[in-house]
């Protein structure tokens, strides 16, 4: 009896482990008036079929909010309510005025040092760049859209001109054209290369 009990606990745990391995990974992707919408949508998108559970945080409350190319998207939740809860990645999608609000917003500064203290993966495509820079998240090398390259190299980050680049925890992006790759390089890094690689046929994508 008791070495059946011994089997049946070592079952219990080896499932129990096992669960939390395979735990959905989680990313909350914070949005607002004037966000690009192609990076708003093309990034949940890719995340989504990588297996990773998106939230789309408004902070305009759960009020659609109007995009850059003025495309209005109904966010998942508010980011009052959003923000308490714990996510692989936060991601700031770029477009303007969008860019600059995260920037200037206290309580997305806040989550982003959190999250970076953490350990936690921070990413930031076009010119959303410009909230690490605002927030004192530190990166030894970012990108961005060229529009605000000066602004990041003038608050001491090291640049690069690749498509996506990967440092400390934080991944940056150029912009609408690196979208997919930003989403793909995402997937990769919650879910693995084999993922990743996997969605590239079926989204018919040339990389």
């Amino acid at each position: 009896m008791m070495s059946l009990l011994c089997l049946f606990l070592a079952c219990l745990s080896l499932f129990s482990t096992t669960k939390a391995t395979m735990a959905e990974k989680t990313a909350l992707l914070i949005a607002t008036d004037g966000s690009e919408e192609m990076e708003v949508v093309i990034t949940a998108d890719v995340l989504v079929r990588g297996g990773v559970k998106v939230t789309i945080a408004g902070l305009n409350g759960t009020q659609p909010f109007k995009c850059a190319r003025g495309t209005k998207i109904v966010p998942d939740a508010a980011f009052e309510d959003a923000k308490t809860g714990s996510y692989d990645v936060v991601i700031l999608p770029g477009g303007q005025p969008g860019s600059n609000t995260l920037a200037a917003h206290e309580g997305v500064g806040f989550l982003l040092r959190e999250q970076h203290e953490k350990g936690k993966l921070v990413a930031a495509i076009c010119a959303a760049p410009i909230a690490l820079k605002s927030h004192k998240i530190p990166a030894d090398l970012v990108t961005s859209h060229p529009s605000v390259q000066k602004q990041l190299e003038e608050a001491g980050y090291k640049y690069s001109t690749d498509r996506v680049v990967v440092s400390d925890k934080v991944v940056t992006s150029r912009g609408p054209g690196t979208a997919f790759e930003f989403g793909l390089k995402l997937v990769e890094l919650l879910n693995g290369a084999e993922k990743a690689n996997s969605l590239i046929e079926p989204m018919l994508l040339k990389l």
